[in-house]
Parts: structure tokens; C-alpha cells; sequence
């Protein structure tokens, strides 16, 4: 998830008071770069006062981490801004001040896909016959595998633990693979030059014909494993954000491996992003990938922060109406409807608020769910303080998630092999 300036003043703040507070305001020195940069933009005030408000060891780390990063790349700040040029290192400040932004740098512009999908009106099934799934979610082995994973010190995407937690969740994926010689499903790495790869399961269509799809199209489930503090050198646990969408795929990714799914109308590819939090640099590079070279996807569902409810609050399902396909997401409101527990709620994020958009930016109907609606969703995100034992994570909520992923993959790949009609 993407943070916001709604909620970066409070993190912000828990930064502050720890270390005294520098004697005077720092000032940053941009980067010298041709074109529009940070050096010209107005946004480089904010910047500064968000510095000069860190405890002064903070301030420090900053500064340094700033200088070992100087390779320039361009973001984009808002859907119709022009590009700017940055360091690598001054993307920092936009993590800081809550600023969202796509990283656009290898970006290939004006590269887009025809595919478009008619979703049907109907659902092929119901909350009964996807009951032997959901009986195989299981909270006790989800709350297992969230103390390790949320146990790395950081993953974010450039740290060495953010490799490490990549390899060990690697290595989890593949030994639910494993487990049952009967599916075809394969599992792959989708390498990055910054260390902490992406991860792609798909379970492979038991024929040719895929006579349930139109288009062909592959039917993707997604969710980012990365984590960052406000500062990305900080400690971040990011239980909430990211590893609670990350366990609500792969518990249900275990559900249907465990179930035997082989689907018939659309092959199914669970993904596990890396560098959501860099700017959507994965997504983008593996959306980019596949549109290059004529790969056809149907749909594509990010789930991106599944745990929390907030106290005193009803547990919902926040479905983001913008930057999504409509068509897409009033097909997954239908979805959550019949089969989770709990209701969905219409809700708003905001620009780059997660994966689904480097899917929306080349044309795939893409959609995103989140733990309910943005203003009750978890503020404790990009800091230390985002564990499985803050107030109001819940692993019940979590697995609400996995049973919408696990039936919009039966509904969508074809449920033949697991459900009897």
C-alpha cells in the first residue's frame, strides 16, 4: 500500500522525540538533473520541512542513504503530471511525506493490450460448493507463517533481509507446489536487478480449448511482498502491509493445490510482487513483460492490506472504485457477495495505491480490494508498529480474503475439478 499525507503526520510524529531534534532545519541539496526535477518542483518544500522535523540521527541516515543512491529515474506524481527526474535515493522523501507515485523510468509508453473481457452476469457456483475449500483455510498455519515472514527485520525491496524474506516465502510457495503431484502448477521467479524478486505460480488449464473464455486470457490473483518504514532504512514488520494480502493469496493458492484445481476456461497465476513500494516497480515490469509480448490476461485482482478491522468497527470488504475496470469490479462485488462472510463496501484510494494499476495503466480490467473502507484502514502502515499483535488484526479477516481470491479463481479458471454439480 501506498501511504498518504492523511496518515503520515502521525508517523511522522512517532519519528520525532525519540532523538532531539536537530539545533536547525536541514536543508536538502537536490540533485542537478536536465528536464523537470525535484531541484524546480514545488513539492520540494514539503520535502524540506519533513526533514527538518526528524530527530537528528535520522536526519543523518537520510542524508547518507540519499548519497549512495544516485542513479536518476522518473516518477510521475498524479495520472495527467509529466514525469520527473530524481535520484534513486531522493524517493525516500516521496515514502516520507506520503507523496504517491509510479517509478516510470523503464516504463514503455503507449504500450497497451486489446484484450477486454465480457464478465458474466451470473455466477457458475455458490458459497455451498466452495465449502471444501474454504474448510482447508486454515488461521493457525497463516498465523505461523506471518511470525516468520514478518519477522525479517525489513523486506523492503534494496535491504539484504528484503532478498532473504523473498527466498523464504519463495521457498514456501514452492512447497505447497509440491505437496499434491496431481495439479500442474509451476512456480518461477521473475528476476529484478534489485535483489528481491518477484514470484509467479500458475496452475496450467487441464486442455486447449478453454471453452469458458473468450479471450483466452490468464486470470490473475495478486498481492506485494515488500514492506518499508517511513524512513526505509527503519525497521518495518509490515504485517498489515503487505503480508496479510500476501497470506490471503497464499493460503488460498494452498486451499486449491490441496483442493486439486485444475482449471478448465482460464489458466490461474497467482502473483507475489516485489518493490510495490518503490513505485510499483515489479508489477509495472511484469504487466510490461506480458503486454510486449502479446500475453493475454482476463483479469487481474491486487489484494494489498487484508487484516485489519478497526476497532468498534464491522468487518467489511473495501472494494476501490477508482483507478480499477468497473465492469471487472462489479463482476468481484458479486463474488464477495455470495461468497465471503462479511459484506463489501464501495470505497476510494487514490492514485498508485497499489499493483492493479501498473494492470490498469496497459489496459487489463484490473480490480483491488483492501480491509475496508480507506478511512478505517490500518494508520500504524509503514512503521514498527505494524505487527499481528496490534489492536484489530485479525487472521479471520485475512481469510475472508483468501476465500474471494479462492473462488474468483474457481469462477473465472473453471471449478470442474473441484466442485461437483
Amino acid at each position: 500500500m501506498r501511504f498518504t499525507s492523511t496518515l503520515v503526520a502521525a508517523a511522522l510524529a512517532a519519528l520525532v522525540g525519540a532523538v532531539p531534534l536537530q539545533d536547525s532545519p536541514a536543508q536538502i541539496a537536490f540533485s542537478t538533473v536536465a528536464g523537470p526535477s525535484l531541484a524546480s518542483h514545488p513539492i520540494r518544500s514539503r520535502f524540506q520541512a519533513a526533514v527538518a522535523a526528524l530527530p537528528l540521527e535520522h536526519a543523518a541516515q537520510l542524508e547518507e542513504y540519499m548519497a549512495g543512491l544516485t542513479e536518476q529515474v522518473r516518477v510521475q506524481l498524479g495520472e495527467d503530471e509529466e514525469p520527473i527526474t530524481m535520484t534513486e535515493g531522493e524517493k525516500a522523501l516521496l515514502i516520507l511525506t506520503g507523496t504517491r507515485f509510479v517509478d516510470v523510468t523503464n516504463e514503455q509508453r503507449f504500450l497497451t493490450t486489446a484484450v477486454r473481457e465480457v464478465f458474466p452476469s451470473k455466477l457458475s457456483y455458490d458459497k455451498k460448493a466452495l465449502q471444501p475449500l474454504f474448510k482447508r483455510l486454515d488461521t493457525t498455519s497463516m498465523r505461523r507463517f506471518l511470525s516468520s515472514f514478518t519477522a525479517f527485520r525489513t523486506r523492503y525491496y534494496r535491504s539484504e533481509t528484503g532478498a532473504q524474506s523473498q527466498k523464504f516465502l519463495l521457498g514456501q510457495i514452492q512447497q505447497i507446489a509440491a505437496s499434491n503431484k496431481h495439479v500442474d502448477v509451476s512456480v518461477r521467479e521473475f528476476p529484478h536487478s534489485w535483489g528481491q524478486n518477484s514470484i509467479i505460480a500458475r496452475f496450467e488449464p487441464d486442455s486447449a480449448g478453454l471453452k469458458g473464455n473468450s479471450t483466452g486470457g490468464i486470470v490473475i490473483l495478486g498481492a506485494h511482498q515488500d514492506s518499508t518504514n517511513l524512513l526505509p532504512f527503519l525497521a518495518a514488520p509490515g504485517a498489515d502491509d503487505d503480508a496479510s494480502g500476501t497470506t490471503s493469496i497464499l493460503s488460498a493458492f494452498k486451499s486449491l493445490v490441496e483442493g486439486g484445481f485444475q482449471p478448465t476456461d482460464a489458466p490461474v497465476e497467482f502473483h507475489w510482487y516485489s518493490a510495490e513500494e518503490g513505485g510499483l516497480l515489479a508489477s509495472q515490469a511484469i504487466s510490461q513483460d506480458y503486454t510486449s509480448k502479446g500475453v493475454k490476461v482476463r483479469s487481474m485482482l491486487q489484494m494489498d492490506m487484508t487484516a485489519y478491522v478497526k476497532p468498534g468497527t464491522e468487518p467489511t470488504i473495501g472494494i476501490i472504485q477508482d483507478f480499477v475496470d468497473p465492469d471487472f469490479t462489479a463482476y468481484l462485488t458479486n463474488v464477495v457477495k455470495e461468497y465471503a462472510d462479511i459484506k463489501p463496501v464501495e470505497t476510494k484510494c487514490g492514485y498508485a495505491c497499489s499493483d492493479h494499476a501498473s494492470w490498469t495503466k496497459v489496459g487489463v480490467p484490473s480490480a483491488f480490494t483492501i480491509e475496508s473502507r480507506f478511512e478505517d484502514s490500518d494508520h500504524e502502515i509503514h512503521s514498527t508498529r505494524d505487527t499481528i499483535d496490534q489492536a484489530g488484526y485479525s487472521l479471520d479477516h485475512i481469510a475472508e480474503f483468501a476465500k474471494v481470491a479462492i473462488a474468483l479463481a474457481v469462477e473465472l479458471g473453471g471449478g470442474s475439478s473441484v466442485v461437483s454439480v
